[in-house]
């Protein structure tokens, strides 16, 4: 009886992503941003063909990597948001590790958490000044 009530569940389940520090579940916070190559040899360490590889990035400026996304998750045990490299290993198993910085190139629509770094100090500064003008405090 018990099996006929897991065999027509239809509702989807919870993605088992855990936190690699706590092992806790993490709460996606963000949508998922898919991750992009332009070279033959990304491809050939996922295991397609050199002559294929070659062949995909001759003719597609960029090609997607199946399974492979950047993703800010929620950790209970942490108390704060970091984004994660996601690759999905299984049908419902996947790998997470933190997102290492090379790959923010390779993603599109994501903005840089650790900023543009060719916006300067001062820059950055007056952009998160939320009320008023503050380093001008004097002209007014």
């Amino acid at each position: 009886m018990q099996d006929r009530c897991v065999r027509n569940r239809k509702r989807s389940k919870r993605r088992a992503i855990f936190c690699p520090e706590h092992g806790c579940y993490l709460d996606s916070v963000s949508q998922k941003y898919t991750l992009y190559t332009e070279s033959a040899g990304t491809l050939q360490s996922r295991g397609i063909s050199r002559l294929s590889a070659l062949l995909l990035v001759a003719t597609h400026t960029a090609v997607p990597l199946v399974g492979e996304w950047l993703e800010a998750f929620w950790c209970q045990e942490c108390q704060e948001t970091r984004w994660y490299y996601v690759r999905k290993v299984g049908e419902r198993a996947y790998e997470v590790q933190l997102a290492p910085r090379e790959l923010w190139m390779q993603a599109t629509g994501v903005i840089d958490p650790h900023g543009n770094p060719s916006v300067g100090e001062f820059t950055r500064r007056q952009a998160r000044a939320n009320s008023g003008v503050r380093d001008f405090g004097m002209m007014a």
